[in-house]
């Protein structure tokens, strides 16, 4: 079996370094990105910032206690996209086969390149091509698989690149915190210090059958990453620009209350498959088709969003502003487009943290029993 070459690249404070382009009076200074509401939370942060324990996710509130003299920046979703937009091109053109896994952040398959190419060259060669072009810092790992040189990449930060040579992987990762595997979370890492567990190697010498017990199935993922094995493949980006869906009704109607709710179905699911899929839209498009076949269509520009109570009120309102002749209507629908990636990243702009936990919960259930199986009213 071939030896695999995963490249793992991801751009430091990538938020926070786009600003800093824009203004170099931030540079050295304690950044944080994010709202500035009383109920905002911490989209991305400076390494400045980070000494003072801030980190992303944290109540905005929280943040500025631990770093007060912190400089708040508000974000610019523009500005993000496009400079994300410009990376992936690059990395396009350079990689075989690569994998945007973030806004941020690439997966890249350098398998079968070791005979026309030294790869860890070929990558530093390509690094360094990505902050000549854009200006902005990034680190990568390089490993056999991608658990690997993802954690790789952080040990490599900030704005350098580290590579572990085949048979060494379970060395590298053995002087860890159980933290630095990928997945692992706040709840699965209290279990473990409960445990008294928090090096990888402790995680290396135990059964997996004994972490079969505590996670079940996830158990042994948790067991295998830790020893350094991850056999998942680095799937081929393919950007997809846009989401849709249309109704097409049996008998045209004039039902209002009627249309509404199949709209408002139609776009929840679609919400649904956003946050899915990690992607947000800054664009939305309602379409009428009426009995006599004349079809109309309004769109809007937003902010990058996956959030229902965002998206819906506003295919609400377009329809109502569209819907002016009061005559049947055939066919109604809705678009999502300007999509990219990153959805976890900018719903952290967001500054109602409720909304958050409501769709995560909403989530679950649809992940258990179907996308139709509960609305956002």
């Amino acid at each position: 079996m071939q030896k695999r070459t995963i490249v793992h690249m991801d751009m430091d404070s990538f938020f926070v370094s786009c600003e800093r382009l824009i203004d170099s009076r931030l540079e050295g200074k304690p950044i944080i990105v994010g709202g500035k509401s009383g109920r905002s939370v911490v989209s991305s942060c400076s390494y400045e910032a980070r000494k003072f324990g801030v980190h992303s996710a944290m109540p905005m509130k929280v943040a500025l206690m631990h770093c007060p003299q912190a400089i708040v920046v508000e974000g610019n979703y523009e500005t993000y996209s496009k400079y994300s937009q410009m990376i992936t091109e690059i990395i396009h053109e350079s990689a075989p086969i690569y994998e945007k896994s973030s806004i941020d952040e690439f997966y890249l398959d350098f398998t079968g390149m070791e005979q026309f190419f030294g790869t860890q060259k070929y990558a530093k060669e390509l690094r360094e091509k990505i902050i000549r072009e854009t200006g902005l810092p990034i680190s990568f790992g390089l490993s056999e698989n991608k658990t690997v040189s993802k954690i790789a990449t952080g040990e490599a930060k900030p704005n350098n690149s580290m590579n572990i040579d085949y048979g060494r992987e379970r060395v590298f990762l053995s002087p860890l915190s159980i933290r630095k595997i990928p997945y692992v979370g706040e709840k699965t890492y209290q279990t473990f210090t409960d445990l008294g567990i928090k090096k990888i190697h402790t995680l290396q010498e135990m059964p997996v059958e004994l972490l079969e017990q505590i996670f079940g199935k996830n158990g042994r993922t948790i067991w295998e990453k830790a020893n350094g094995i991850d056999l998942s493949p680095v799937v081929q980006f393919n950007e997809k620009k846009s989401i849709s869906a249309e109704h097409t009704f049996e008998v045209d109607s004039i039902d209002i209350n009627l249309i509404l709710a199949y709209l408002s179905t139609m776009t929840q699911k679609l919400i649904y498959q956003l946050r899915e899929s990690q992607k947000v839209t800054a664009n939305i498009s309602v379409k009428i088709r009426y009995a006599d076949f004349q079809t109309q269509t309004m769109q809007r520009k937003i902010h990058y969003t996956a959030s229902d109570h965002v998206i819906l009120p506003l295919v609400m309102e377009l329809f109502k502003q569209l819907y002016q002749r009061r005559v049947r209507i055939r066919l109604i629908g809705v678009k999502l487009s300007h999509l990219v990636q990153g959805g976890f990243q900018f719903s952290l702009f967001e500054d109602d943290g409720k909304h958050a936990e409501i769709y995560k919960a909403m989530d679950r259930i649809r992940g258990k029993y179907g996308s139709g199986s509960i609305r956002f009213s």
